[in-house]
């Protein structure tokens, strides 16, 4: 009963604040940018004046999938930011861009996220069967209770990772944004609160991990009420 309690919480928590960061970006998104430049011009224009290199600004299908692939060096914008002239897309172009001026300036936790995709990519894949099975069995076998509480523990560990690598960017972004010019004032106000729920999804979804692993520990300890 507590897992789902804390499901629950978590599900509302991440809820509101999806809900709240969908209508920020609506709203600013429908706020021209003063310079009238596209998210890819912006984000072009960010790569340059960081000296980033050999990296590509490229479309990517969907809404709200905007991410920076260090595999292939590439900025991925979602069509809604790529081509517009928002406020709103200036903000994730630039913030996409951070990740990407992270990855030139060998950003310690950016190095330690892409260390540990590998082993999360394994751990999710076979997580929920071992705990599953590790709980059914958690008086005989208790050692497979402990496989998946370590398998958790890694995909936990990427989620708080993750948390410095996004607040880093917005706040390189934030920076470049305000230094050039391209934000200044309102609009700048306005890019700060939209990145701003957009790293709050990264903190609900830690607390989230975070709370749940907790609660599979208990259990192998034997302390569940």
């Amino acid at each position: 009963m507590e897992i789902f309690i804390i499901f629950g919480v978590f599900m509302l928590l991440s809820w509101m604040v999806s809900s709240r960061l969908k209508s920020r970006f609506a709203k600013y998104s429908r706020m021209p940018l003063r310079s009238g430049l596209s998210g890819r011009e912006v984000a072009e224009r960010m790569l340059e004046d960081h000296g980033v290199a050999g990296v590509r600004v490229i479309s990517t299908p969907g809404r709200l999938t905007d991410h920076y692939n260090p595999a292939d060096r590439t900025v991925n914008l979602s069509p809604e930011v790529y081509q517009g002239r928002s406020i709103a897309a200036a903000a994730v172009a630039a913030h996409e861009c951070g990740h990407a001026v992270q990855h030139a300036r060998a950003y310690a936790f950016l190095k330690m996220r892409s260390t540990l995709v590998p082993v999360v990519s394994i751990s999710s894949k076979y997580m929920q069967w071992v705990l599953l099975l590790g709980i059914l069995t958690v008086e005989t076998m208790p050692g497979l209770l402990l496989a998946g509480i370590v398998m958790f523990a890694m995909t936990t560990l990427f989620s708080f990772v993750t948390l410095p690598v996004e607040f880093d960017a917005t706040r390189r972004a934030l920076a470049w944004l305000t230094d050039t010019g391209m934000t200044s004032g309102q609009e700048h106000e306005h890019a700060r609160d939209a990145l701003k729920w957009a790293a709050l999804t990264y903190v609900v979804a830690a607390l989230a991990s975070l709370a749940t692993l907790m609660y599979y520990i208990m259990i192998f300890m034997g302390r569940r009420n």
